[in-house]
């Protein structure tokens, strides 16, 4: 195993740490808005079709992930998803 199999490791850990790093700066930004719509309750400038559809969008891209067992993606969407679904049901309670 030569030069080639030392490339392809190191071609995966860099791959892994993209996703990660990609994964962790996405998520983080989604945070604050998820924040301040858990602190205020108000959800009125969130349009119910749009958060619903980026729910739906958010939940195939973690089945994505866990089909190519794509850890980054499928940790970045599961907290995705658990905040979306949260906004999401408080938008439906206080329409």
């Amino acid at each position: 195993m030569g030069a080639s199999s030392d490339m392809n490791d190191r071609d995966m850990t860099l791959s892994d740490l993209t996703g990660y790093a990609a994964a962790t700066l996405t998520t983080a930004a989604f945070v604050p808005q998820a924040l301040h719509t858990f602190r205020t309750r108000d959800v009125s400038g969130i349009s119910l079709g749009m958060y619903g559809t980026f729910t739906a969008g958010v939940a195939l891209w973690l089945a994505y992930g866990l089909l190519l067992g794509a850890w980054p993606i499928v940790l970045a969407n599961a907290v995705t998803l658990a905040l979306a679904l949260a906004i999401l049901f408080m938008k439906l309670r206080y329409r």
